[in-house]
């Protein structure tokens, strides 16, 4: 047995032997929801007590960093540095989760209470991102106390308001470039393409929120007096809604339509059909969406409009009165080949051509994130993807970018690194919902490749 086998057996054994679930455990009773005003003290402890006592005992000097923009969500800087090491790893995770939402939990769970049944571990922060950041640094200390020493200098961020968009973050990297500097970004967020097969994502789309709206007049008016000759706002909406996409789910704003993905990108994504079926995922409407390409491609690489919430009148209690006005909350997930700034101003310029000027835009100048790809022929991915395959037997799903959003932005383009990601989740986890969890089969296994990967990142990393 080599010594990286070894390496990767001790990772197992940890899991085996319940270090691992007590470790994630007194974690999860931390409550880090920073969709909460009141949560500061416990988002402070998480960092200052519990990450902080862990990295310190294998080696790295720790600092809490103040959050201008959010002073109750600070950030945790660790580093431990080899002098004569090639390279420098930076590592990211966040500890804040979003709401508990306890009073949803079916009997037997609590969100700050990690509870195993069967092969799932539910908890608040399980899956998104406790579980994930807390996988990466039980492997980083494993290949310590197996090899005595890393082969590489390691940083590490964690935050603490990755659920209210990062407010801070930015700021804080670009003013301290010096201290942030590094080669690579290896980190863990997000789902799996499947529960089974190994993963990598190198970027990820960004997701712009804004509400549109359309305001008549003041007060309700009976329909029996005035219906037939007063506009209906609910109307004038749904038909503003319905011209930014046809009624197979096309996008039809200039502007928000990417061009074609490269061919690297549709040759990865041939092999990433999402996941539908076994594990809880909704089936995929195969005719929804941007037509001539596949869903991988619809889902990674291309926009996608949604309208989260629509209101007209009274929903609650419905009257037989034409309303004032009418709301809707949209979403834009979009791609790297889109322009952050640019999203609100086509939309005005096509709802103006399709005569809805009465059609308010509200929403963010800008959204929290940027979104990135990097692509899959990379020297750094084809290295990663080795490595994954050398320790699970099975070549990896490769991800020019994640469907979701995470503010990888930073990193890639702030601080210019190469971006590799390892999730260790799934799409069913219930991520942000009552009964968020990780399958025991993926934590093992993310074990063992986080093990294997920061093994050979020491011993043998590309020739770039």
């Amino acid at each position: 047995m080599t010594s990286r086998d070894q390496a990767v057996a001790a990772s197992q054994a940890y899991f085996d032997d319940g270090g691992f679930f007590a470790e994630l455990a007194r974690r999860i009773a931390i409550p880090t929801a920073s969709q909460e005003a009141e949560s500061g003290p416990a988002l402070r402890r998480y960092l200052a007590e519990e990450m902080t006592d862990t990295l310190q005992a294998i080696g790295f000097a720790c600092r809490l960093l103040d959050n201008p923009a959010a002073p109750r969500a600070p950030f945790l800087f660790a580093e431990r540095p080899e002098p004569d090491a090639p390279l420098t790893l930076l590592t990211y995770g966040h500890g804040d989760v979003v709401r508990s939402m306890a009073d949803d939990w079916r009997d037997g769970l609590s969100p700050w209470a990690l509870t195993r049944e069967g092969n799932k571990w539910f908890g608040r922060g399980s899956a998104d991102n406790k579980g994930q950041h807390s996988i990466n640094i039980a492997a980083l200390r494993t290949v310590l106390e197996t090899r005595g020493r890393l082969g590489f200098s390691c940083k590490l961020l964690i935050e603490t308001g990755e659920e209210i968009g990062s407010p801070g973050l930015h700021d804080v990297v670009r003013a301290n470039r010096d201290l942030f500097a590094a080669d690579l970004l290896i980190a863990s967020d997000g789902p799996r393409l499947k529960p089974e097969t190994p993963t990598l994502f190198m970027g990820a789309r960004s997701v712009i929120n804004f509400d549109l709206i359309v305001r008549l007049r003041q007060g309700a008016h009976h329909s029996g007096n005035w219906g037939g000759v007063l506009t209906s706002p609910g109307l004038i909406l749904s038909h503003a809604l319905t011209s930014l996409v046809d009624r197979q789910g096309r996008i039809r704003v200039e502007g928000w339509r990417p061009p074609p993905p490269s061919e690297a990108v549709r040759d990865a994504l041939r092999l990433c059909a999402p996941s539908d079926g076994p594990g809880g995922e909704p089936a995929i409407d195969p005719d929804w969406g941007e037509p001539g390409l596949s869903p991988a491609e619809r889902l990674y690489a291309w926009s996608a409009f949604e309208v989260l919430a629509f209101e007209t009148g009274n929903p609650a209690a419905p009257a037989n009165a034409i309303p004032p006005e009418a709301r809707a909350h949209c979403s834009l997930r979009f791609t790297a080949d889109i322009e952050p700034d640019s999203i609100l101003p086509a939309l005005r310029r096509h709802l103006d051509a399709e005569g809805f000027p009465m059609v308010e835009i509200v929403g963010p100048a800008d959204p929290a994130y940027r979104a990135t790809r990097m692509e899959p022929d990379h020297p750094w991915v084809r290295w990663a993807a080795a490595s994954l395959e050398r320790t699970t037997g099975r070549a990896p799903a490769l991800l020019p970018n994640l469907g979701g959003t995470l503010p990888n932005d930073v990193f890639a383009e702030i601080l210019d690194l190469p971006t590799i990601w390892v999730p260790h989740s799934y799409a069913a986890c219930s991520q942000h919902a009552p009964g968020e969890h990780l399958l025991a089969e993926v934590i093992r296994e993310g074990l063992a490749i986080m093990t294997g990967l920061f093994w050979d990142l020491g011993e043998t990393p590309p020739s770039l």
